[in-house]
């Protein structure tokens, strides 16, 4: 095989991406759109997606000195996602795989973000903490498929922490800057408990709820404190829980490796946690280089590579976008 080519446009980023004949990804070429108030307006993010995949496209061939001829395949996000964003990706693919004469390949957002994981980091068998915008799940494979062993109840972590960062006035994506606030307050207040700011904890069993975290994050800042000692508690709560069922999942499987994965996974204290509960359960945690954490088309050209290997290519007519398409419901043939 040559270089499969691939298509993310499941929300805010429109990404081409590649992986060579070995699987390895390269660097993917992407446009983000930043809303200007609010968040990600899905006919706003699709018309975005439109107007820069024709030059986006020719940026990552001439970047790679790739012509047309060394594409063997066009992969892309089937879902999940936003349905007028998905489609763009779709209609892009279908064209370029009828142009290029080669397979199509509709591949799983959430199982692109584990297998880009494993090809980067090396692992083997983990446990995924997939933390993103869109998303909040602890996965774990069993026979043939990668199991939902937790979630998120109501909405995802990346959700949650733009949705508190647009409320003070910081513009999207929040995360970064409610990372950057935190890591501010507590380098100034290192004695600083988080009694004095305590949350609601978000595990229930083995799932997670956001969303009354959320709530009281805005009202202790409506009753006067700190916005960086409120972001580092948000944080702090948001990410103990995540990493705890990620730890159960650990446990209830008997793996011993743990993986991060999803736009959160860039942030740098819930990387550390993640580690540092790996290290006390003599376990491994690997997270990919942020590039690969993010939304990205590499990650969905790696899927598609492994899934046209074992003869999963997609017809036409099967290439309709599913928006609710679940981490379970795509076969896993590969080890």
């Amino acid at each position: 095989m040559g270089f499969t080519l691939g298509i993310e446009s499941t929300a805010h980023t429109f990404s081409f991406g590649l992986c060579d004949s070995s699987g390895h990804p390269l660097p993917s070429m992407s446009s983000f759109i930043r809303p200007e108030q609010g968040g990600i307006h899905p006919r706003e993010a699709a018309d975005h997606h439109v107007a820069h995949s024709g030059e986006l496209l020719h940026q990552l061939l001439v970047k790679n000195r790739l012509p047309p001829e060394d594409i063997t395949a066009v992969a892309f996000s089937q879902g999940p996602g936003l349905g007028p964003c998905l489609r763009i990706g779709a209609a892009v693919a279908r064209t370029l795989s009828q142009e290029w004469n080669v397979p199509l390949v509709g591949v799983n957002h959430c199982v692109a973000h584990i297998e880009v994981g494993r090809e980067v980091c090396g692992c083997n068998d983990p446990v995924l903490l997939y933390v993103s915008g869109g998303n909040t799940q602890i996965i774990a494979r069993l026979e043939g498929r990668y199991r939902i062993l937790g979630e998120t109840l109501d909405i995802g972590i990346g959700n949650m922490l733009d949705k508190f960062a647009r409320e003070q006035g910081i513009p999207f994506p929040g995360g970064p800057r409610v990372e950057a606030l935190a890591e501010e307050w507590i380098s100034a207040n290192p004695d600083c408990g988080l009694s004095d700011y305590e949350l609601p904890y978000a595990v229930q069993g083995m799932d997670l709820a956001f969303s009354g975290l959320l709530t009281a994050a805005r009202h202790m800042v409506l009753k006067g404190k700190p916005l960086g000692a409120v972001c580092w508690s948000v944080q702090e709560h948001a990410f103990a829980a995540c990493v705890e069922v990620a730890e159960r999942a650990l446990a209830h499987t008997g793996k011993n490796e743990v993986l991060l994965g999803g736009g959160v996974a860039c942030n740098q204290r819930l990387r550390d946690m993640c580690s540092l509960m790996a290290s006390e359960r003599s376990a491994e945690s690997f997270v990919p280089e942020k590039m690969y954490c993010v939304d990205n088309g590499s990650m969905i050209a790696v899927l598609g590579r492994l899934q046209l290997l074992h003869g999963k290519s997609t017809e036409p007519r099967n290439s309709a976008i599913d928006q609710h398409l679940r981490t379970n419901e795509t076969p896993i043939l590969w080890s």
